[in-house]
């Protein structure tokens, strides 16, 4: 069974919009994969997801359950979610799924972030049939996609997610804001480098922050995030047939990031098979 994979943000921790980051985009993150029946799943809420609701509008899917999965909650992740369209529609299900965060439940944390003191809709008076769900198990179903979960390391609960069609068929692989490095505390366990790679093992495509090049991961130990040389170097090892660069620094212009995947290309070069691109926004992988 084929899906696509739509890429409607990239940036990472604040939206960088304007003419030097047109090529790769300036939203932060939001993709939806999406399956040969028309099953959505939409991965992050960032200010992606906007462009993500007007374009559902104007395809005349009002009515449709859109399903909403959160990697965490901070803020590039969900500052576009009171701006989706679907929300704010009659008619609509829409259901958002993700995890609690520091003992602080989902909906807790949502209804914060549309409280009346910072946004004129409350979460509860929205158009839509809105559920929030948390994730609690490795391995949970949507309509059209069975979805596993991984923790990951950066501060915060934050979840990697691998969506398989329930069919069967091509798998992908969302995994934003992670520390590949040796760098911070996190609370997973010693094994979880190879407990990651045996989640990851043979995944078709792996959507894979690479914020920094190299040469600065040193000085960012602890950000929680990684180089594009430790994705490339996670892809070969789960034998991931496609690596896509994501969670682009808001400081890197478009020439920056042609550079960063430069020098990825370059580190896989060695890697036979193993094909490497950047994300961005507005187009789509079809994965058959």
């Amino acid at each position: 069974m084929s899906i696509s994979v739509t890429f409607w943000g990239t940036r990472g921790s604040i939206p960088a919009p304007g003419p030097a980051t047109a090529r790769y985009g300036g939203n932060t993150p939001c993709v939806a994969v999406r399956d040969a029946e028309g099953h959505l799943a939409v991965l992050d809420a960032g200010t992606g997801i906007r462009p993500l609701g007007l374009a559902l509008d104007a395809g005349g899917t009002n009515g449709a359950r859109v399903d909403v999965v959160l990697s965490h909650t901070h803020w590039d992740h969900i500052q576009g979610l009171p701006f989706f369209r679907p929300l704010h529609q009659a008619g609509r299900e829409v259901r958002i799924h993700g995890a609690a965060q520091g003992g602080v439940p989902l909906e807790q944390i949502l209804d914060r972030q549309m409280d009346p003191v910072v946004f004129p809709v409350p979460l509860k008076a929205l158009a839509a049939r809105v559920s929030v769900h948390e994730i609690r198990a490795a391995e949970f179903e949507l309509p059209g996609f069975t979805v596993r979960a991984h923790r990951l390391r950066h501060p915060g609960t934050t979840l990697g997610f691998r969506l398989t069609p329930v069919g069967g068929g091509p798998s992908v692989a969302y995994v934003t804001d992670n520390e590949l490095g040796p760098g911070g505390t996190y609370d997973v366990p010693a094994t979880w480098h190879r407990s990651l790679e045996e989640f990851l093992g043979g995944v078709d495509v792996l959507i894979h922050d690479a914020m920094y090049a190299p040469g600065q991961i040193g000085a960012r130990a602890g950000w929680g995030h990684s180089s594009v040389d430790e994705a490339v170097a996670l892809a070969g090892a789960c034998a991931a047939r496609r690596l896509v660069l994501f969670h682009h620094e808001p400081a890197n212009d478009d020439d920056a990031v042609d550079a960063l995947l430069a020098g990825a290309r370059q580190a896989a070069a060695h890697r036979t098979g193993l094909d490497v691109s950047a994300a961005r926004e507005g187009t789509t992988l079809a994965l058959e």
